[in-house]
C-alpha cells in the first residue's frame, strides 16, 4: 500500500470512527424493503430497487461496479444504497473499460458509506454518464475515494449530462487526476443548485474542483428554472502533493460562468467556510460569473490567491468579505475584459497578507481591507507559518482594528456572520471573529460539522 493509500485510509476511518458519528443525516422512514446483499448477489437485487428501499452492502470486495441506471426514487422516499459505517468496508475496485459507479437517468438516489479505489486505472470513480438525459437529486456522502490518478483527465466524482439538486458531503478524495468535475466543458451540461459541504480533496494532478461554465440552460421536467444558488462550504481544498507537471497547472478550485441570457443568468455560486491550501503554480481559486465568495481561508506558500477574472466570459456580480488570505504573491486579483463594469463588484473586510494584496481593479478597494504584506502575517496573526493542524490564524490581540461590514450587501447571503470558526459577528477582518482561541485548527481532514 503506497503512501496516498495509507495516509487516505487513516483519515477515511478516523472520520468513519470519530467525525462521522455526528454527522449522520436519519432520513425518513417510508415503505420499502430492506436488501443486505454480498459481492456475490448485489447485482441482481441492484436492478429491481424500488423507491424507498434500501441496499445495504456487506463488507467486502466488489469488482463488477454499480450501475445506477434508471433507478427512480421520490423526495419522500429515496433509494439508498450503502455499504457499512464502521469496521470492513464495502469496496469497489476500478476495472478497465467501465467506471465504478456509472449513474444514467436516475433521481432521489443516496449512496453512502462505499469506498472506491481506482486501483490506478483509466477509470472515474463516480461517473454522471454523458449518454444519459439527465441525473438529479443525487446524494453522495461518505465515500472514500482514492486511487484515480491515471492521468489528469480522470476524475474521482464527475457529471456529463444535466444534474441538479446533487448533495456532494462528506467524502475524502485523495490521489484524483481531477477530483470533482461537475459540468462538461462545452458548457452543455449544466450542474445546477448543488450543495458540495464537508468534503476533503488532496493530492489531486489537476483541480481539486471544476464546475464548468453553462450555455443556455435546456428546458427539462423538474429542473429549476428560477435564479438558483450552487453551494459550496465548509470543504477542505489542497494541492500540497502530487500536482502533476506546471504546463498544465490548474487552480484548487475554478467556477465558471452561468448562462449568459435567459433561465439560469441570475443563479449564483456561495462559497464559504472553506479552506484552502497550497497550489505550486497556480491560484487556490478562480472564478466567473455571480461568486459570492466569503469567510473562507486561503494560504498558499508557494504562489496566489484568489483570482476573478475571464476565463469563458466575464465576472458579473462579484462579492468578496470576511476572508483570510495569506499567500506569498497576488492576493485578490480582480479583471474584466472592459472598462466599464455594469454588474455590482465588492471587496471589502478580507485581511489580506501578501506579496501584493490586491492587483488589477480590486485594488479600487483597498480602503476598506485589511492590507500587509506576506511576511508581516507574523506580526498579526497567532501562528500564521506553522502546518497544517498547528496553523492559528486568529489575530494577535489588539493588532488588527475592526470595521463593520456593510450589512445590505452581506446580509443576502446565508451565513454571512459566522466566521470560519462558527462565531457571530459583523465587525472584523478577515475570517475570523476573535483574537488567539480557535475551535479547529485548519487542517487535511474533513472540517467538522460541530465545532467542539
Amino acid at each position: 500500500m503506497n503512501r496516498i493509500d495509507c495516509v487516505c485510509r487513516q483519515l477515511s476511518i478516523r472520520r468513519l470512527a470519530v467525525g462521522f458519528s455526528f454527522v449522520m443525516i436519519a432520513l425518513p422512514v417510508f415503505a420499502g424493503q430492506t436488501y443486505i446483499e454480498s459481492p456475490d448477489t448485489y447485482l441482481a437485487k441492484l436492478r429491481s430497487l424500488q423507491a424507498g428501499d434500501h441496499l445495504q452492502l456487506m463488507p467486502g470486495v466488489y469488482r463488477h461496479g454499480l450501475p445506477i441506471h434508471h433507478l427512480q426514487g421520490s423526495k419522500s422516499a429515496p433509494i439508498t444504497i450503502s455499504g457499512p459505517e464502521n469496521g470492513s468496508r464495502a469496496i469497489f475496485v476500478g476495472r478497465s473499460g467501465h467506471n465504478t459507479i456509472s449513474i444514467v437517468n436516475a433521481r432521489h438516489v443516496v449512496i453512502r458509506d462505499l469506498e472506491i479505489n481506482g486501483q490506478g486505472l483509466p477509470v472515474d470513480g463516480v461517473k454522471c454518464e454523458g449518454h444519459a438525459d439527465w441525473a438529479h437529486h443525487i446524494t453522495l456522502e461518505k465515500l472514500f475515494i482514492h486511487r484515480h490518478d491515471h492521468n489528469q483527465q480522470i476524475v474521482a466524482i464527475s457529471t456529463k449530462c444535466p444534474a441538479w439538486h446533487w448533495v456532494i458531503r462528506d467524502n475524502v478524495i485523495s490521489g484524483a487526476g481531477t477530483g470533482i468535475y461537475l459540468g462538461d466543458s462545452d458548457g452543455r451540461a449544466p450542474f445546477v443548485a448543488g450543495l458540495i459541504e464537508h468534503n476533503l480533496v488532496i493530492d489531486t494532478l489537476g483541480y481539486n474542483l471544476r464546475i464548468t461554465h453553462q450555455q443556455s440552460r435546456p428546458t427539462l421536467s423538474e429542473m429549476p428554472g428560477d435564479a438558483s444558488k450552487t453551494i459550496i462550504r465548509h470543504n477542505v481544498f489542497s494541492k500540497a502533493a502530487n500536482n502533476g507537471v506546471k504546463k498544465m497547472a490548474r487552480p484548487n478550485v475554478l467556477v465558471g460562468h452561468w448562462p449568459l441570457s435567459g433561465a439560469g443568468q441570475n443563479d449564483q455560486y456561495l462559497i464559504y467556510g472553506n479552506f484552502f491550501y497550497q497550489n505550486p503554480y497556480e491560484s487556490l481559486f478562480q472564478g466567473e460569473g455571480n461568486i459570492a465568495l466569503y469567510n473562507n481561508i486561503f494560504v498558499n506558500h508557494l504562489g496566489n490567491g484568489i483570482r476573478i477574472q475571464p476565463h469563458k466570459d466575464n465576472p458579473r456580480k462579484v462579492s468578496i468579505f470576511f476572508n483570510t488570505v495569506f499567500v506569498a504573491g497576488s492576493g485578490i486579483h480582480l479583471a474584466n475584459r472592459h472598462k466599464v463594469v455594469s454588474f455590482p463588484q465588492w471587496i471589502a473586510n478580507n485581511a489580506i497578507f501578501a506579496q501584493r494584496p490586491l492587483t488589477g481593479i480590486a485594488t479600487h478597494h483597498d480602503d476598506n481591507n485589511f492590507l500587509r504584506s506576506y511576511q508581516a502575517a507574523q506580526n498579526y496573526l497567532v501562528q500564521p507559518f506553522r502546518p497544517p493542524g498547528q496553523m492559528n490564524l486568529t489575530p494577535q490581540i489588539q493588532t488588527m482594528n475592526q470595521i463593520k461590514i456593510d450589512r445590505s450587501k452581506a446580509s443576502v447571503y446565508p451565513d454571512w456572520n459566522q466566521d470560519f470558526d462558527g462565531h457571530s459577528s459583523d465587525q472584523r477582518f478577515g475570517a475570523y471573529a476573535y483574537p488567539g482561541s480557535v475551535n479547529w485548527l485548519p487542517q487535511l481532514e474533513i472540517k467538522p460539522k460541530v465545532m467542539p
